[in-house]
């Protein structure tokens, strides 16, 4: 017989504690004598065992009741069936992810036992070849590892005393950026509501390409607002391109729209602006958004190989996006002229007219290196050369 001596310890102190563990040492039908000198100590533990599914008995006869410093107790079995009627949810590791996981799971961690009869979560997005990429734990472990402080990260004091035209053409250029990251991170955001926490690395890694976005639009409206009180236009056009990314309700389309084509121009865009920005703070931000961004489209690009690899009609699924997004915005003007004129002008670093031809050169030429980056990306994901290229020229004038 196991003995526990609670000493003077009252349930209402934690003393169940010590009794489960005890309890749970024991096979069921075994018995625990348990000791102790808090007052009401068997009114309480006679309580606490009918609440759990184990009976109380003495060795004598009598009531336990009437024994206050010794009361014996048989464990029961409820809560061995409560385990072993338990239903696991997959192992922990990446073998352990399971092609659809039950709505009943919820919130339970992967790998845990989950108690039978809870209620069933409606996650839309609950099926691995939908959702996963081979690569996901890899590149949040990078993305974690990457982070960086707005703060520190950046010298906010760095001189940054531009002539006024060239300070406004990069307050045009930072409102352009803050509303094209805006768009980035609510796409990812829906998303992440949706899907079934099971796949957990997939979660987690959209929840930090969120933060990225996040600490994207505060460097940018930081270094807008840096010598101005104001920021730039957006247009009609600019908000209707990215309310399509926005409305796109397929995670694999949206990964095509927003992470391979979109973000991967974006991605030609800012290093673009880290080598021809005006100023070292515009220099530094762009790198550091660069670094971000290169993860966002290599999760998608990730994503959307490991589901063509299960589902190859996916391909035609793209196309036909690509085709209905182009005709959505074919009579939106593009980008804004403005920030188009505005990267011209930081390519140029001068007010001549030989530095402004180099300056629409560069940016000509920022603009193919994007048509051929979204060619590279369509033809790995399986479409041929021909069709890479058109699709790639059916992209949105406004990049993202």
């Amino acid at each position: 017989m196991l003995k526990l001596d609670l000493d003077d310890l009252s349930f209402a102190e934690g003393g169940h504690v010590l009794l489960r563990h005890a309890l749970r040492s024991v096979d069921v039908g075994q018995v625990v004598a348990v000791h102790g000198a808090a007052p009401a100590l068997s009114v309480h533990v006679a309580a606490w065992c009918r609440g759990e599914g184990h009976s109380l008995v003495t060795a004598d006869g009598e009531s336990a009741a009437e024994k206050d410093a010794v009361v014996t107790i048989r464990r029961g079995s409820a809560e061995s069936a409560r385990w072993s009627d338990a239903e696991r949810a997959g192992t922990p590791s990446l073998d352990g992810v399971v092609e659809r996981p039950k709505a009943s799971w919820g919130l339970a961690a992967r790998g845990a036992s989950v108690e039978r009869g809870g209620a069933a979560f409606d996650f839309r997005l609950n099926e691995k070849r939908v959702l996963w990429a081979d690569d996901a734990a890899r590149l949040y472990q990078q993305a974690v590892a990457a982070q960086w402080d707005p703060q520190s990260a950046i010298d906010w004091n760095a001189p940054c005393d531009l002539p006024a035209e060239v300070e406004d053409a990069v307050v045009q250029v930072m409102t352009y950026l803050i509303e094209n990251e805006t768009a980035a991170l609510l796409v990812p955001a829906r998303f992440l509501s949706q899907l079934h926490p099971h796949f957990r690395e997939v979660m987690q890694l959209l929840a930090v390409q969120t933060a990225d976005e996040a600490r994207h639009i505060e460097v940018f409206t930081r270094r807008a607002l840096l010598k101005r009180d104001l920021l730039g236009l957006s247009t009609v056009g600019g908000q209707a391109s990215l309310k399509t990314l926005v409305d796109e309700p397929d995670f694999a389309l949206s990964s095509l729209l927003l992470s391979v084509l979109g973000e991967g121009s974006f991605l030609s865009l800012l290093w673009f602006l880290n080598t021809h920005g005006p100023d070292p703070i515009t220099r530094q931000i762009a790198q550091l958004a660069a670094q971000d961004e290169a993860r966002h489209v290599a999760f998608g690009m990730a994503h959307l190989e490991h589901q063509l690899a299960a589902d190859p009609s996916l391909l035609e699924r793209m196309r036909s996006a690509i085709q209905r997004r182009h005709d959505a915005l074919s009579s939106t003007a593009g980008l804004n002229d403005l920030v188009y004129d505005a990267l011209i002008v930081l390519a140029a670093g001068a007010w001549t007219p030989a530095a402004i031809r180099t300056g629409f050169q560069r940016v000509a030429d920022l603009v193919q290196d994007m048509h051929s980056g979204r060619t590279r990306r369509l033809l790995r994901l399986g479409f041929s050369d021909a069709e890479a290229d058109e699709l790639s020229a059916l992209h949105t004038k406004n990049f993202m």
